[in-house]
């Protein structure tokens, strides 16, 4: 079983909530100082790309970082959820275990794990079942969360199933779940890279994944 990291700045994840997308992503900056190549969905997709943010360690080094494809997702309650239709690609960089940016730790290494996890959390941070209360919204993502880092330290585990999918154009397995909310897979990029993805309304099944070229050129 793999050890999941909790990537982050020191550790955490550094999801936001479908609403703090747009404010978060106003900068290109942090993908451009990533010492590692970006993920986005090939071009058999033609629907709009938009970046979307960087998580980074305390030193200011980027770790990890989500783009979007096809309809910006919304919690709200009005935003017709159940029509959207998008898939985030997750890029973790990989990294050795390494001591924290304030010396008094250790992080652990990056795994197909991360990026699994990475996609989970940013899958239920745009989720919000419509029959619950605001109030009741916090502890349900808490517990779900939870959930989320449970499943992805155990990738071998009976939630999971294997899927194959393109990455540069050639074959690479992934590991692989779908729930009420939507799907979620993780692997390894053969540049040293592990990715993950999230979305709904759109099948993972006929997906495929190439590096970016040219970041700036996303929303």
């Amino acid at each position: 079983m793999e050890t999941t990291s909790r990537v982050g700045a020191e550790g955490a994840p550094s999801t936001v909530t479908a609403e703090g997308v747009s404010a978060a992503r106003r900068t290109v900056d942090g993908y451009l100082a990533a010492p590692f190549p970006w993920y986005g969905l090939d071009e058999a997709f033609t629907g709009p790309r938009w970046r979307m943010q960087v998580g980074t360690a305390a030193d200011g080094t980027v770790q990890h970082g989500s783009i979007g494809h096809g309809d910006e997702p919304s919690v709200r309650a009005d935003a017709g959820v159940e029509k959207q239709r998008f898939a985030v690609v997750v890029t973790v960089g990989s990294s050795p275990v390494r001591r924290s940016g304030d010396g008094t730790g250790v992080l652990d290494a990056t795994t197909v794990s991360s990026a699994a996890w990475l996609a989970g959390s940013g899958l239920l941070a745009c989720t919000w079942p419509p029959q619950m209360d605001h109030t009741l919204r916090d502890d349900w993502l808490d517990q779900q969360t939870e959930t989320a880092f449970e499943l992805a330290d155990d990738l071998d585990g009976p939630a999971w199933s294997a899927l194959s999918l393109p990455v540069d154009g050639v074959p690479v397995p992934f590991h692989y779940r779908e729930s009420e909310f939507g799907w979620v897979l993780a692997g390894s990029a053969h540049g040293g890279v592990h990715i993950g993805a999230y979305g709904r309304g759109m099948s993972a099944y006929g997906l495929g994944f190439s590096v970016v070229g040219d970041i700036t050129t996303y929303a």
